[in-house]
């Protein structure tokens, strides 16, 4: 196993609380001298937080945030901008990495016979897959391939938009894979975090079963740590033995 990834640039959505916390913590150690991590997210306070410990943590790093809303194509324009600005030269560095970890549960308080109305779906799909699908705008020729993420995309009761959109996702990285040989892609299913989003699956499912499933686990203490998730993840990328298009579930490693 490789004991970093070289000197490389890594955007990652997402970022600022949860598991793209945790990831962006785990994987600048791994950076070398001369990397570029751009953190994105909607959360300004969070980012802030993150990007002043990384730099405190890692100063030979290099740290641009951008707070962006990755459902707009205002949003979409600020973080290209932001890897225009802010990437050295393609010769300078390894590789690319793009870890889209941005996403939201959607209204899971209602059943598929009761879905959203039209404006609330086309809203998710714009944030939950359009962006993921647009991310091809932030590979600047020369680079060498970028691991993405996805999560889980299992059926769940009342979750008609998540599942949805990560079976969307999912799907659409296997055609990258498919399409860009020289292309490393890989879906990361990081198990049953402790996150807020958690709590929103706990407390807001419209199937009882599954509230109860979830406060189960939460209360016999099964959820996962998102650094414990995360370390898996970045083990992957350093060993990067997987098939290209892949899709890994935390519970299979």
């Amino acid at each position: 196993m490789a004991l970093s990834l070289g000197k490389a640039a890594c955007i990652l959505t997402g970022a600022s609380r949860g598991f793209g916390r945790s990831l962006a913590l785990l994987l600048a150690p791994r950076l070398e001298t001369g990397s570029v991590l751009i953190p994105v997210a909607r959360s300004q306070g969070g980012l802030a937080e993150l990007e002043a410990e990384l730099r405190s943590s890692f100063p030979s790093l290099k740290v641009h945030s951008v707070q962006a809303d990755l459902s707009t194509e205002d949003g979409l324009q600020l973080v290209l901008r932001a890897v225009q600005d802010k990437l050295p030269g393609a010769a300078d560095l390894e590789r690319l990495l793009v870890i889209n970890n941005a996403g939201s549960l959607g209204d899971i308080s209602k059943s598929f016979l009761d879905c959203p109305s039209p404006a609330e779906v086309n809203s998710y799909f714009a944030f939950n897959v359009t962006s993921a699908l647009c991310h091809h705008i932030l590979h600047p020729e020369g680079l060498p391939g970028a691991p993405w993420l996805v999560q889980d995309c299992r059926p769940f009761k009342s979750w008609t938009l998540y599942c949805t959109g990560k079976a969307s996702r999912d799907m659409m990285f296997q055609v990258l894979a498919l399409e860009n040989p020289g292309v490393r892609v890989l879906s990361y299913a990081p198990g049953h975090l402790d996150t807020e989003m958690q709590q929103l699956a706990r407390t807001k499912s419209a199937d009882p079963e599954m509230r109860e499933q979830f406060l189960r686990m939460k209360q016999s203490g099964q959820l996962l740590d998102c650094s414990v998730s995360a370390q898996k993840l970045v083990t992957l990328l350093l060993q990067d033995t997987f098939a290209s298009g892949a899709h890994i579930d935390f519970y299979e490693l």
